[in-house]
């Protein structure tokens, strides 16, 4: 889960969950004004709207951001009943204090602690309906006293409150990569699943803990996905489809307690992201040398894509070349590496791989397959990646022999170990793409 920002919009379902009703899509902030509109009395003293709005503002915000409802399969995210949500009405006049104020603070919100989610603020009237979170009209009073809108909510929600004031505003994206996450796949959003897993595990025992969060799909994250698809009564493929990234996420956040007071909470370093979501100019280091090799290997069979150098670093020779991509594929032209555009990188060279022409076919053993090769995978890329292995073996004494039985088991992964050492790599034990093509190169020298 990412640090969390303010979406440009929001949808409503104007009703209960499951009735039969219209969804509205609004700014987010005319939707904050609507609500305020609805549930608090323009005529209050100011700290009071102040207060209400804050709360009112971050509820809207940990429905959104854990995906209370887009986790249920419901297309939506909030809905317009004060049974289950705020109370919301179409079309509604808007009081003028309150767009004013709403303006000012739309993008603050509060959390509680080190967490941070935006925290739930849940809130009752304070007269015909009463609750353990923030009493409406008890603002009136707290504030006839005196007390500014943060010393309201402290009094409602704690003294360990924050304000994130100026939170930065984003586009509506949802959380689900859109690919299915299977053995061999990589990156972010694999370590999201396996952080979620190994949390979910705690309530849920027998989904086997996943020993290494290393943000590459292998073997004992397809047993731990397999094992959470058969307590929940998902297809067990040990793939993460959207079904299965939506349950997990809906689990997790009722195993963290993320829609109520008293959450375990999310803290900064699980919200953060540890790899680079958008490669840029001016970037540096192994992700950029993996984009490169991607862009160098498609370019290769597009005249419309400039052949570049393997370096490492963005410059402006590789970002022409992301925009010419970008241009080929109908992608945004911004020569910014974002998620659609890594996807797609990955997309085209599977592709290409299984429509290699046939002048390329007797060097297709040589290329990278396209997915990280990995504990649990099997069959000929393994057993031509062992070979590999027993040819760099023989000149190296450091790099173990491996049987060659298109298995990756603890043997190749040891040895794996071994040449990303000698070539000053991180030894994850996965071969990736500068992995894979290290091998092949010292595989070539050798031979």
């Amino acid at each position: 889960m990412a640090v969390p920002t303010i979406p440009e919009t929001i949808t409503v379902h104007l009703g209960a969950p499951s009735a039969a009703a219209q969804n509205v899509t609004l700014p987010f902030s005319d939707y904050i004004k609507n609500v305020a509109s609805s549930e608090i009395y323009p005529t209050w003293p100011e700290s009071a709207l102040r207060a209400n709005i804050y709360a009112i503002i971050t509820f809207a915000l940990n429905r959104y951001y854990t995906e209370y409802y887009r986790s249920r399969g419901y297309n939506f995210d909030i809905t317009s009943s004060t049974q289950y949500d705020q109370k919301f009405i179409n079309n509604r006049e808007i009081f003028e204090n309150i767009s004013r104020i709403v303006d000012e603070i739309f993008n603050d919100y509060v959390t509680k602690g080190n967490q941070v989610q935006p925290y739930f603020t849940a809130y009752c009237n304070g007269t015909t309906v009463t609750c353990d979170g923030l009493s409406q009209w008890g603002t009136v009073s707290l504030a006839e006293r005196g007390l500014i809108p943060y010393e309201i909510l402290q009094y409602y929600y704690g003294d360990d409150i924050n304000i994130v004031q100026n939170a930065p505003i984003s586009a509506n994206i949802p959380s689900y990569p859109g690919i299915i996450l299977r053995l061999g796949s990589s990156g972010e959003d694999v370590r999201t699943i396996q952080q979620q897993l190994n949390r979910i595990s705690a309530n849920y025992p027998s989904i086997p803990k996943i020993p290494e969060i290393n943000a590459v799909y292998d073997e004992p994250t397809r047993r731990a996905v397999q094992r959470f698809q058969e307590i929940f009564s998902l297809t067990p493929d040990g793939q993460v489809g959207k079904g299965t990234w939506y349950k997990i996420k809906q689990i997790y956040g009722g195993v963290k307690d993320l829609s109520e007071l008293y959450s375990e909470g999310i803290t900064i370093s699980e919200a953060q992201r540890q790899f680079r979501t958008l490669l840029q100019l001016g970037d540096s280091g192994q992700d950029i040398a993996t984009l490169q090799y991607y862009l160098d290997f498609i370019a290769s069979f597009y005249d419309t894509i400039p052949d570049i150098t393997i370096d490492s670093v963005f410059g402006e020779e590789t970002r022409n070349a992301v925009l010419a991509f970008q241009r080929q594929f109908g992608l945004p032209q911004d020569g910014i590496v974002g998620r659609q555009t890594w996807y797609a990188l990955q997309d085209q060279y599977d592709a290409i791989l299984r429509a290699l022409p046939d002048e390329y076919r007797s060097y297709s053993s040589l290329l990278y397959p396209g997915y990280f090769v990995t504990t649990g995978a099997t069959g000929k890329v393994v057993e031509q990646l062992q070979t590999f292995i027993n040819t760099i073996a023989e000149y190296n004494p450091s790099v173990p022999s491996v049987i060659v039985d298109g298995v990756f088991g603890p043997g190749t992964q040891e040895a794996v170990r071994q040449i990303q050492r000698l070539i000053g790599q991180n030894p994850s034990g996965a071969v990736g793409p500068l992995t894979w093509n290290a091998i092949v190169n010292l595989y070539n020298q050798y031979r």
